[in-house]
């Protein structure tokens, strides 16, 4: 994709585009079709995002943890918080709206290398970013979800949209501008 293809993408081209932005440990869903969804700073954390193209729901999930197990008690009315039980409410979310999960489009981006001192996953002790992508993978093949679309790994930040109408994912990072 083109950087002047990209920039279109990545920005609102109409004036009744309904921003909104999911944080840290969120998810948000919306059958608003003009909607654009949108995430900011996603490192290790994980970005699951859904879209429906025939019922016009999305979602993004910002999760930053692999598993809520061990932090039963920390946040338990932030699901997104966690890989492991943010998908779950992402999906139930989806389904509330319309979705159906044969017709679901599943995209992850994130969990990248960057809490290390150095320049790689040698550096990554804790790999947050490797341990939330391999827990939403274990997910999604227990319950038989096939993932349409990555950008994950590395080491850089990036920020997802989400064009609920249309169904386009675009990841933006320093190095370029990916369209899921």
């Amino acid at each position: 994709m083109s950087g002047m293809a990209a920039k279109a993408a990545v920005q609102p081209g109409r004036a009744d585009r309904a921003l909104t932005v999911v944080g840290i440990g969120e998810l948000k869903v919306t059958g608003d079709a003009n909607a654009l969804l949108v995430t900011y700073a996603l490192g290790s954390c994980l970005c699951v995002i859904v879209h429906d193209p025939v019922a016009k729901v999305g979602g993004l999930l910002h999760a930053m943890l692999p598993r809520r197990e061990g932090d039963a008690g920390t946040a338990p009315d932030r699901p997104g918080l966690y890989v492991d039980s943010g998908i779950p409410a992402l999906f139930r979310s989806c389904y509330e709206l319309g979705a159906r999960k044969d017709r679901l489009r599943v995209c992850l981006a994130g969990a990248a290398s960057v809490h290390g001192g150095g320049a790689g996953e040698a550096d990554d002790h804790f790999q947050v970013g490797r341990r939330n992508l391999l827990t939403a993978r274990q997910l999604f093949w227990k319950n038989n979800v096939m993932i349409h679309g990555q950008d994950v790994g590395g080491s850089g930040w990036r920020t997802v949209q989400l064009d609920v109408g249309g169904g386009n994912v675009v990841v933006r990072s320093a190095n370029a501008d990916v369209q899921l």
